[in-house]
């Protein structure tokens, strides 16, 4: 009896490390990666968390109305964003659209909450914030629907991730999207003063 019991406690541990390896791997990922970022800005140019990383971070989202922040990667491969949300398109300082893309069960969890009018930001590697207004979120049936980036006015910023958000399906058809719109650029001290004022 004490070996099945054993057996069952050693499995269940088991189940619970499995289960919780990818939020801790990420909430870790995400100091790092924080450190990395302050590199990156201090010295203007790519700086890798790890000396392993095959990504580098290249701006910084914020969604003040749920007080989310976190570091956005280069490229979307699978192994970036196990540790956070990757930049697909868009570049420092360029007005054209922007896309991110992100987990829904880990880093996007917030998108769910985000409605029409609510704000967003947009650090580049200079320090800047770029500041969003959401437009709309929509959901798209990746079989049958196409988002033409081309079309897309500039200062655009798309987030996207997998739909639904409680879904058992990883890798399913449908993507949730976060429109947003540009609104203006703020320096370093305008932030701080925002941040001051709001208490973040």
């Amino acid at each position: 009896m004490s070996r099945l019991l054993l057996l069952l406690m050693t499995s269940s541990a088991i189940l619970l490390v499995f289960g919780l390896w990818i939020p801790f791997k990420a909430v870790v990922a995400q100091e790092l990666l924080e450190i990395a970022w302050a590199e990156s800005q201090a010295r203007q140019t790519e700086s890798r968390p790890w000396p392993w990383a095959d990504t580098w971070p290249v701006a910084k989202l914020s969604m003040p109305e749920s007080g989310d922040s976190m570091i956005v990667l280069a490229g979307v491969h699978g192994e970036s964003l196990a540790f956070g949300p990757g930049q697909m398109m868009g570049a420092d300082g360029q007005l054209g659209a922007v896309v991110i893309a992100g987990h829904r069960d880990t880093h996007f969890r917030p998108l769910k909450h985000l409605e029409p009018g609510n704000e967003l930001r947009l650090q580049s590697r200079d320090g800047r914030w770029q500041g969003y207004r959401v437009h709309e979120t929509r959901i798209v049936d990746s079989r049958s629907e196409f988002i033409d980036t081309r079309q897309l006015p500039a200062g655009t910023l798309l987030l996207v991730t997998c739909y639904p958000f409680d879904s058992m399906d990883a890798g399913g058809p449908l993507r949730y999207v976060v429109e947003a719109r540009a609104e203006s650029v703020l320096d370093q001290d305008d932030f701080r003063k925002i941040e001051a004022v709001a208490g973040l």
